[in-house]
C-alpha cells in the first residue's frame, strides 16, 4: 500500500468526527516522518479527506491490515474521546477486511500493553 494512501485513511479517521485536535494533528504530523512523508503530502491527506471523494483504501495484506487497524486506533484515541462515527468507521473497515473479532482481540491487547 502507498505511504500517501495510508495516511489519507489516518486522516479520514481523525476527521471523522467532525474535527482535528492538536493532539491528532501532532500524532498525525509524527506519523507522516515515520512513513517519509513531508508537510505537503499532509495537506494533500487533509484536503482528500473532507473532500466528496475521500474513501478508504484498505490493505490486502494480513500485516499490512493489522498495521492499519492499530494506527487507526490510536488516531481514534489521540484526541481522548472515541465518537461513534469512528468506531462504526473503524468497524465497517475490519469487516471490509475481513478481521476476526479474534484479531481485534488481539491486536487491542497488544496495543494496551504497547
Amino acid at each position: 500500500m502507498k505511504h500517501l494512501d495510508y495516511l489519507k485513511n489516518l486522516v479520514i479517521m481523525a476527521s471523522a468526527d467532525g474535527s482535528l485536535t492538536e493532539r491528532e494533528i501532532a500524532w498525525l504530523v509524527d506519523r507522516c516522518a515515520e512513513l517519509g512523508l513531508g508537510e505537503a503530502d499532509l495537506g494533500e491527506a487533509m484536503e482528500f479527506a473532507i473532500s466528496d471523494e475521500a474513501t478508504m483504501k484498505l490493505p490486502k495484506e494480513k500485516s499490512e491490515q493489522m498495521r492499519m487497524l492499530g494506527d487507526l486506533i490510536r488516531i481514534m484515541a489521540a484526541d481522548g474521546d472515541l465518537d461513534e462515527i469512528e468506531k462504526r468507521l473503524f468497524a465497517l473497515a475490519a469487516a471490509k477486511m475481513n478481521v476476526t473479532q479474534k484479531e481485534l482481540d488481539e491486536l487491542i491487547t497488544k496495543l494496551v500493553k504497547d
